[in-house]
C-alpha cells in the first residue's frame, strides 16, 4: 500500500469514490473542481494498492476555503476521508496514517490543528476514527453532525458552525430545491435519477442549484454544505440519497 499525491492529472489512474475510468462524466466532474481547489491549498491523497487498486483517501484544504458551513480559519479542515473498499484493508491503521500526513502538513504550515464535520452517515466518517486520534467535540447540529477539531496549542481559538445553519432561507420556503456541487462526484447521477423521478411520480421540476464556489457551501443551511434538499421551507435530505428513498420522502410529503 502507497499513499500518492492525486491530482485532475492524475484522477483516472487513482479513481475517487469508486470512479474511475468507466465512470468518465463524473471523473471529469472532480477534475474540474479539483483544479479550481487546488490553488486555494487543497490536498487530495489516495491510498493505492498495486494488486487492488485504490482502497482509500483523504481531502483536505485550509478552513477559510472548506465546503463546510463551518468557521475553520486557521486550521486545516478534513473534508473527506475514507479506507477499505476491501475489507481486509480496514482496521489496521490506514485511516490514522492519511490522518497523521493532514496533522503533519498543518503542523509544517503553522496551523492551529485539524477540524473535520462528521455524522452518523454513509457519506461522512464516523467521529470514532477522529476522537481515536485525538481529536474532541466542539460544537454539535441537528440532526446529528459534530464539529471534531484537534488543536496543537490550548490558546487556539475553536472552529464553529456559522450562525445561519439550520434555518432555511426564505427564498427556498415553496418548490423543490437540490443544492449541490462538483465536490462529489455522486451527485452527477444521483442529481439526474432525483430530477427525473420528481418531475414523472410528482409533477415537480426541482431547481438545481449549483455550488460553485466555497462561499456558496459555507452559505448553505446544511452542516454538509456540499449537498442539501429542501421541500417546501425545509431540509429533507443532507447528503446524497437514492432515488428510491427520495421518492419515499417525497411522496410522504405530497399526501399530506
Amino acid at each position: 500500500m502507497e499513499i500518492f499525491g492525486t491530482y485532475p492529472e492524475n484522477l483516472q489512474k487513482f479513481g475517487v469514490c469508486g470512479y474511475s475510468k468507466a465512470k468518465t462524466d463524473e471523473i471529469s466532474l472532480k477534475a474540474g473542481w479539483l483544479s479550481r481547489q487546488i490553488p486555494l491549498g487543497l490536498k487530495l491523497k489516495t491510498l493505492y494498492s498495486k494488486e487492488t487498486g485504490t482502497q482509500g483517501m483523504i481531502e483536505y484544504i485550509p478552513g477559510q476555503y472548506c465546503w463546510r458551513p463551518v468557521d475553520a480559519g486557521g486550521y486545516l479542515f478534513i473534508h473527506c476521508i475514507f479506507v477499505g473498499f476491501k475489507k481486509e484493508y480496514k482496521n489496521l491503521g490506514w485511516g490514522s496514517k492519511l490522518i497523521s500526513l493532514c496533522e503533519n502538513d498543518a503542523k509544517a504550515n503553522g496551523f492551529h490543528g485539524v477540524a473535520a464535520v462528521t455524522r452518523k452517515s454513509s457519506f461522512m466518517a464516523d467521529k470514532a476514527l477522529f476522537v481515536k486520534n485525538g481529536f474532541k467535540v466542539v460544537e454539535k447540529c441537528h440532526p446529528d453532525f459534530e464539529l471534531l477539531a484537534k488543536k496543537f496549542g490550548n490558546d487556539a481559538p475553536d472552529p464553529s458552525f456559522k450562525p445561519h445553519v439550520g434555518s432555511v432561507p426564505a427564498r427556498f420556503s415553496r418548490g423543490l430545491f437540490i443544492l449541490r456541487s462538483g465536490q462529489c462526484p455522486y451527485t452527477l447521477k444521483n442529481v439526474r435519477e432525483m430530477t427525473e423521478a420528481a418531475i414523472s411520480d410528482y409533477g415537480i421540476t426541482p431547481e438545481i442549484i449549483e455550488l460553485e464556489t466555497y462561499r456558496d457551501a459555507q452559505q448553505n443551511p446544511s452542516p454538509f454544505g456540499t449537498f442539501c434538499i429542501i421541500h417546501d421551507g425545509e431540509v429533507i435530505s443532507h447528503h446524497p440519497i437514492s432515488k428510491r428513498r427520495f421518492g419515499n420522502i417525497l411522496g410522504e410529503r405530497c399526501r399530506k
